[in-house]
């Protein structure tokens, strides 16, 4: 991932700035900024105009940033259609995971299920062998198939021998029903507990010890300092914590800084990317970018920290989280990429007591 020098960041604001109260065109500031992140530029200026009211003037700063695009990175061209499928809103779609069918096809493009299956891998080779039954808790479950593979892929290898039970968190009813249903398929005499409901309403009250706890692309609905107290909470009711992750920096940047817009940009320019090169149906592919990766994308552009739906790390500072959170008790034992390129990066981390 590209980042921002401390006095880009300050000029980029000041730029914005002047376009806000003038009116600027998109040509005026081509010497202004990098000549590579002149798209990136384009969509940061683009955003604070729509999230001013400015849409006309927004929509084509985002045009002549689609313009500018390439190597992958088409984030002005997926907004500026976007904004044509929601007659201009520069707002969420849908709430997120209302359907759980986008997130179901995001998972099965091949770049991310790739990085499910090196994972997997990842994963089981860092657990130890468990003597007793396995007590297996998943947050952020989704439709479970992650989590479910996980297990069978332990027993498999022969590092579990018995599931003493698999439970599964999340706050959507639909995902709750779908993931009982894989889990079920893929395990079938697995005990299975569901709980709808969301991991920081339950992390310091779990009935029983957990032996290891998933969470999948889910510990990011959290700020920094929820994703502390809730971890603390869960690291003394857990023996192991892996974590699948974006590298990204959503969490602590501000609302129309440019440090989430380059962050954005780039994340999801990748993602969006990846699901239109899918061999899918076109109607398949716009539900799974318009109602889920959008909706995150939305949420983050106009959305206030603390209200906004995602807040993912830099692979440095879930470090740093681990180690403040579950204390000098747990030691990492895998930190591994399950996929990464120029400007995407997904990861495997383990701590374990």
């Amino acid at each position: 991932m590209l980042f921002l020098s401390s006095s880009e960041q300050a000029e980029w604001e000041r730029l914005a700035g002047e376009v806000l109260a003038e009116g600027a065109a998109p040509g005026r500031y081509d010497r202004a900024v990098r000549s590579n992140l002149a798209g990136m530029f384009r969509f940061f200026v683009g955003s604070r105009l729509a999230n001013a009211g400015l849409s006309g003037p927004a929509r084509s700063w985002f045009a002549a940033g689609a313009l500018e695009e390439g190597d992958g990175l088409f984030m002005n061209a997926f907004v500026t259609s976007f904004l044509e499928r929601q007659k201009g809103r520069f707002a969420m779609a849908a709430a997120p995971f209302e359907d759980p069918a986008p997130f179901v096809h995001f998972a099965g493009v091949p770049v991310f299920r790739s990085a499910r299956e090196h994972f997997l891998r990842q994963a089981a080779d860092s657990l130890p062998d468990f003597s007793r039954p396995l007590r297996f808790m998943d947050v952020g479950c989704g439709n479970g198939a992650l989590g479910a593979a996980l297990v069978a892929k332990l027993l498999e290898s022969g590092k579990v021998r018995e599931i003493g039970e698999i439970l599964q968190i999340d706050p959507s009813p639909a995902m709750s029903r779908l993931a009982e249903k894989t889990v079920g398929e893929i395990l079938p005499h697995a005990p299975v507990r569901s709980r709808t409901c969301r991991i920081q309403e339950i992390a310091g009250s779990l009935e029983r010890h957990v032996d290891v706890a998933l969470c999948s692309l889910s510990f990011h609905h959290l700020t920094w300092e929820e994703k502390v107290r809730h971890l603390s909470s869960l690291g003394r009711r857990i023996d192991h914590l892996l974590i699948f992750e974006l590298d990204a920096n959503h969490d602590t940047p501000e609302l129309h800084s440019p440090e989430l817009a380059a962050s954005v940009y780039q994340t999801y320019g990748r993602v969006i990317d990846a699901v239109f090169a899918h061999d899918a149906p076109l109607e398949v592919a716009v539900a799974c970018v318009d109602r889920f990766l959008m909706t995150e994308a939305m949420s983050l552009m106009t959305q206030p920290r603390g209200e906004r739906a995602d807040y993912h790390m830099l692979r440095r500072q879930w470090h740093e989280l681990c180690e403040c959170a579950l204390g000098e008790g747990f030691d990492c034992r895998c930190d591994a990429t399950a996929y990464a390129d120029d400007f995407e990066d997904l990861f495997t981390l383990h701590y374990g007591r």
